[in-house]
């Protein structure tokens, strides 16, 4: 009798488990599993990679996530070590572009979604920009001013962005900079902050959401002005980079008392092109119809647009374009 119920337990444990592999396995051209990378041990990106991957998991395919960067992520992708992996939407035009830090173009990859957006700010002390009569980020560099200037350390999407702001968009290096008297540092968010209340810096500048811990915590310490980028320097970001115009908010902070245009980017996903695009579609699809669930933990996920999923300027995967077109 043990033995018959012994029996009956292994062949309903291979049943059930054939069951579970059929359902990541839904057709045959699929893979048994994907890898998604996601950012750094401890990170919001960390985090969100991990929530996204359940998900994925228990309504697609198995998913696994792990520890990544922006950059790294991009290139893990495009040679196939990885299928899925997060970063922004600037990294990657600048990857199949070919530009700084990529060495070369970077194929097999491609943009699955923008999850939420991120801003560019230029937050400047407002005594100096009122002293040097700087009323948008073009001033600091038609007055060569001698700044005491940071951003991000190297590698970062910011540090990226703003140096792409000032190379692309108005034609000068941070060497260049460096010549007519200025100071480039790079800092951390906190540390930044702290340079710029403490009057050690002039400008902070860094990409970051739509509403900021950092910037409140500035304005709570010395009065400073939120700076546009010049329509001609985000044309420039937009044609080389993908990114796009995104306006600070009037009133949003006390240093935006009118709307502030600047380059816009995103967090976004993305997605090797040689997976199937049915697969891809259904990703999309479960992404989407569990949008409110995911934004329980990580409230920027209410930013999930499909009108913003896909941005001009970079490519995107097939299965995406369709999902992404239909719910728009």
């Amino acid at each position: 009798m043990k033995v018959r119920k012994i029996i009956v337990f292994l062949i309903t444990l291979l049943f059930l488990s054939s069951v579970g592999s059929f359902a990541f396995a839904a057709k045959s051209d699929w893979p048994q599993q994907l890898r998604f990378p996601s950012g750094p041990p401890g990170g919001t990106w960390f985090a969100l990679g991990g929530a996204i991957s359940d998900m994925w998991t228990k309504n697609v395919i198995h998913v696994g996530s792990g520890s990544g960067g922006g950059t790294s992520n991009i290139v893990s992708v495009a040679r196939g070590q990885a299928d899925l992996g997060l970063s922004v939407t600037s990294a990657l035009g600048a990857a199949v572009k070919g530009i700084d830090p990529f060495k070369e173009p970077v194929k097999g990859v491609s943009l699955f979604a923008n999850l939420y957006r991120q801003y560019t700010y230029f937050i400047m002390r407002k005594d100096y920009a009122e002293a040097q009569g700087v009323k948008s980020v073009k001033d600091i560099v038609e007055k060569k001013l001698p700044i005491r200037f940071a951003t991000l350390k190297p590698g970062t999407s910011s540090e990226m962005a703003i140096r792409g702001i000032f190379e692309r968009g108005y034609g000068v290096t941070w060497d260049d900079m460096k010549k007519w008297g200025a100071s480039i540092q790079f800092a951390s968010y906190s540390d930044g902050a702290d340079l710029l209340a403490d009057n050690h810096l002039d400008c902070f500048a860094f990409q970051v959401g739509r509403i900021s811990p950092v910037i409140m915590d500035i304005e709570s310490r010395v009065d400073v002005v939120l700076l546009p980028v010049d329509e001609e320097a985000r044309s420039a970001m937009s044609e080389v980079y993908g990114t796009t115009t995104f306006n600070i908010e009037a009133g949003l902070y006390k240093g935006a008392q009118e709307p502030v245009p600047t380059v816009g980017d995103y967090t976004c996903i993305v997605v090797r092109d040689t997976l199937p695009e049915d697969l891809v579609y259904e990703l999309a699809k479960a992404l989407w119809e569990n949008k409110e669930s995911l934004a329980e933990a990580f409230a920027d996920i209410k930013e999930l647009n499909p009108k913003e999923a896909i941005t001009e300027g970079v490519p995107a995967h097939p299965g995406s374009i369709k999902f992404w077109s239909e719910v728009k």
